[in-house]
């Protein structure tokens, strides 16, 4: 007699979930790596700057389309993290506010990693302030762009995970959530097994 459990055939698609998840996050890391530390031809350096809100402050009262769009590039470096992290990790079942809090130490931990790397990289000045815009970007994406994402994926995953919805939901999504509906409606009726004769 065959036994089918409900999880049993998943354990090949949520491998495959997991390693595409972290060759996607992997691979924009190694974009933001590139764009962060490649060398550039400059006439002159400016010093390192270690004073938060040094570069920032003045760029806001100068309100001039370049000083903007500086802003708008440390922003938008890592902001795609605030969502691949947890898509890779498969935390769309986990609570929002413990995601949002890891989502956010990890980014701010991977931002002051490219800015000691960039001491030693020509063309660049370290400077604290990109790391509080890094940081930013992948906090405002995490806490906006995230929660519909992981809504749409959990609600796919309820009526039933398409191709899409199985390589980024992540491994026990679909468990976790039956496991609520079933802890808020009460046990889910199960149907007698029947034997098969040899």
């Amino acid at each position: 007699m065959q036994h089918h459990g409900r999880g049993g055939g998943s354990a090949a698609p949520t491998s495959r979930i997991r390693v595409a998840g972290a060759v996607l996050l992997t691979a924009y890391l190694a974009f933001a790596g590139w764009v962060s530390l490649r060398p550039l031809s400059v006439p002159w350096v400016a010093p390192a700057n270690l004073t938060p809100f040094a570069t920032i402050r003045p760029a806001l009262l100068s309100g001039s389309p370049g000083a903007l769009a500086g802003l708008a590039e440390g922003l938008l470096l890592l902001a795609p993290l605030g969502v691949l992290m947890p898509l890779a990790a498969g935390r769309l079942h986990r609570s929002l506010p413990g995601t949002f809090a890891g989502t956010v130490s990890a980014g701010a931990l991977l931002s002051s990693l490219l800015v000691v790397l960039q001491s030693g990289a020509p063309g660049h000045v370290p400077d604290v302030d990109s790391v509080l815009l890094n940081t930013a970007g992948v906090a405002l994406v995490s806490l906006l762009v995230f929660p519909p994402v992981r809504a749409a994926l959990l609600r796919r995953c309820e009526e039933g995970p398409a191709p899409f919805g199985e390589v980024l939901a992540g491994p026990g999504t679909c468990d976790a959530l039956h496991r609520r509906e079933e802890a808020g409606q009460g046990p889910t009726p199960r149907t007698a097994g029947v034997g098969i004769a040899p």
